[in-house]
């Protein structure tokens, strides 16, 4: 593996670096203001692109709102709009490896993670969601209790979709093209770190055709980012985030009561029974715990083992670790890279030295590696010992490389560890008893529990409980999440 740079220039053709997507079009942006594209291996910057201001946000906000209450897109036969939505599909796919390569110049994922992430994961998931709008049933006609209605799923409005810097590909599968095979426009609001991959999206939505109005990307700051939630032209809220920005999200839309959906962060368990084959389990459970070097939304950040096999695991652990090289994200054999930004980095670093003080031990890494460029954001993968469920680490989501391996007495007290958290989106459980397993996994407060398997599926329905959120993504519920249930009543009363 090459401890070298990699490129320090663009080498793949953006479109649009200097204009903004609004309404289906390129255009001139309103302000001045700029962002920087800061490579994360290498901490250049790459590009230079124009900063969405509020007048923007405006534009785009309205633009779908006019879409919706004037436009074709809510009122076309769902026939149509999947034709639409197919040719976006097939236009993302097209440039798939241009994206990919943008993805690790813009926030330092390696190829390798964009081919199993975009290639592989995010075609499966925008194709099964084509599939599920052919099926759904968006009328129903029901005869019951003496009247006679007629029930139609109908688009909610103009949606914002907010979008995240480690995953903006497949979130167009997971929420942008439900809401839009839903009849809705969409504001596409993605992370700042996120200007390049979103720019060739963006072309790729104009070349699909939308109708005017019905697609925007605004990959935009803080300041531009609050006031499109409170827009009093979007509908609905649909957010890919942390909690600290949810809350903030619910109190923007509060006072319109737009609707809204939340997929957050998590503090994901991994319990390993004490009859778990290891050999068997390292291999999901570790990249499951250290993909993405820890900025993904489901890692197993939390592996529960039992006191008598504690020490033994934390061995094994240590030595899976260790064969997961930190790398330039370009090469081909690179498995993890840098964290995408400043920030990341210096959260990680504050949350480990927390975490040493209330008395956890390193086990493996906690630092940043000397082999690689000085400039950019990197970190080991880092694995912590000796963790307990009062301290910060074990309660809080890092977004960053830091595993915590935390001893249980029995089953029924790492079943109490494993809830002992105000996140709820995934989690593992890990036996050579199916049956076992079924039976930990039922009692774990989460939106998903993976078996003897690290992840999700997501080409069926997903999301949080608890502080991880609500609502659902993938599958025929993640789009009738945009829909509205109107009630056509053609015969009879409400008193029959």
């Amino acid at each position: 593996m090459s401890t070298t740079p990699g490129p320090t220039a663009l080498d793949v053709e953006v479109p649009g670096l200097d204009k903004l997507f609004i309404g289906g079009e390129w255009v001139i942006p309103a302000g001045s203001e700029t962002i920087d594209v800061v490579m994360p291996s290498t901490g250049q910057v790459v590009a230079t692109v124009p900063a969405p201001s509020p007048a923007d946000a405006d534009a785009a906000a309205e633009a779908a709102h006019k879409a919706f209450v004037e436009g074709p897109w809510p009122h076309m036969p769902v026939e149509e709009r999947i034709a639409v939505v197919t040719r976006f599909a097939e236009a993302l796919e097209a440039r798939m490896d241009q994206m990919n390569r943008l993805w690790a110049f813009e926030s330092g994922f390696p190829l390798t993670h964009s081919a199993m992430i975009n290639t592989g994961a995010s075609t499966l998931i925008w194709r099964e969601a084509l599939r599920n709008a052919a099926t759904i049933e968006w009328e129903e006609e029901r005869n019951e209790g003496g009247s006679e209605v007629l029930l139609q799923h109908q688009p909610i409005g103009a949606v914002l979709g907010i979008i995240t810097y480690n995953g903006p590909v497949p979130l167009q599968g997971m929420k942008i093209i439900p809401a839009l095979l839903a009849g809705c426009p969409i504001v596409v609001k993605a992370a700042p770190e996120s200007q390049l991959t979103t720019r060739v999206i963006a072309e790729a939505a104009r070349e699909a055709g939308f109708p005017a109005g019905v697609y925007s990307m605004l990959a935009a700051g803080t300041e531009t980012s609050k006031h499109l939630v409170g827009h009093p032209g979007i509908d609905m809220v649909h957010m890919t985030g942390g909690t600290a920005v949810a809350v903030d999200v619910v109190a923007r839309t509060a006072p319109r009561l737009a609707r809204t959906a939340l997929e957050l962060g998590g503090k994901s368990p991994a319990i390993i029974l004490d009859d778990a084959n290891l050999d068997e389990v390292l291999p999901t459970l570790v990249p499951g715990a250290i993909g993405g070097v820890g900025q993904v939304c489901v890692a197993l950040s939390r592996i529960l083992v039992s006191r008598a096999r504690y020490d033994d695991v934390v061995a094994r652990l240590v030595d899976e670790f260790g064969k997961y090289k930190l790398g330039d994200p370009f090469e081909e054999d690179t498995i993890l890279g840098p964290l995408a930004n400043a920030r990341a980095r210096e959260r990680t670093e504050a949350m480990l030295e927390r975490a040493q003080e209330q008395g956890a031990k390193i086990a493996v890494g906690g630092r940043r590696p000397e082999h690689l460029p000085e400039g950019g954001f990197w970190f080991e993968p880092t694995l912590l010992r000796d963790v307990t469920t009062d301290m910060d680490i074990a309660q809080e989501e890092v977004f960053g490389p830091i595993t915590c391996v935390l001893a249980y007495e029995d089953v029924e007290d790492a079943i109490r560890i494993a809830n002992d958290s105000k996140f709820g989106l995934a989690a593992s459980v890990y036996s050579s008893d199916r049956d076992a397993a079924l039976a930990v996994a039922k009692r774990i407060h989460s939106g998903g529990v993976a078996i003897n398997l690290a992840g999700v599926c997501l080409t069926q329905p997903f999301g949080g409980v608890k502080q991880s959120g609500w609502g659902r993504e993938c599958g025929k519920e993640g789009i009738l999440e945009f829909t509205e249930v109107k009630q056509i009543l053609l015969s009879g009363s409400y008193s029959s």
